[in-house]
């Protein structure tokens, strides 16, 4: 394995990428690992009432599209996001991962996913009685994913 460091003066934030011939479990370590320490200390300022509080992006179980608004659920709080989904995505590190046209979800806390064949399945977050839909078009890629996540594959 080769490594790399070019510095540029005009980046605004750090960026790496990684270069290889085919995904392999050592290449999705290697990017585990870089994005966790990348993101250790990252907050987000989210709103509830007139309080602005800077929440790290670790307690974030899931945001979620209600009407115009977004919402951002911890274990035991909701908060109004000032992103849109979209730009969240582009925004949040490795373990968030969209499972509906409205939700994204941190794949770190997914407890259980319960398959229903003919709509949405359920899935369920440890330390917390949340629940969110996944969509039928996301579910086998989100159940790879956290399958990856957990089982570190």
């Amino acid at each position: 394995m080769k490594v790399k460091i070019e510095i540029d003066e005009g980046l605004a934030e750090e960026e790496v990428t990684i270069r290889c011939p085919s995904l392999s479990d050592s290449v999705i370590a290697l990017q585990n690992y870089i994005t966790k320490q990348g993101n250790a200390k990252r907050c987000l300022s989210l709103k509830n009432g007139e309080t602005e509080f800077f929440v790290p992006m670790e307690e974030i179980y899931f945001f979620e599209t209600e009407g115009r608004d977004i919402r951002a659920h911890t274990a035991d709080r909701i908060f109004l996001c000032g992103h849109k989904l979209y730009e969240l995505e582009e925004l949040l590190p490795g373990n968030f991962m969209r499972i509906s046209k409205s939700t994204i979800a941190n794949l770190d806390f997914v407890y259980s996913i319960t398959r229903n064949l003919t709509a949405s399945s359920v899935m369920e977050f440890t330390g917390t009685r949340k629940k969110v839909m996944v969509s039928r078009a996301y579910f086998k890629a989100v159940t790879d994913r956290v399958k990856d996540r957990k089982l570190g594959m």
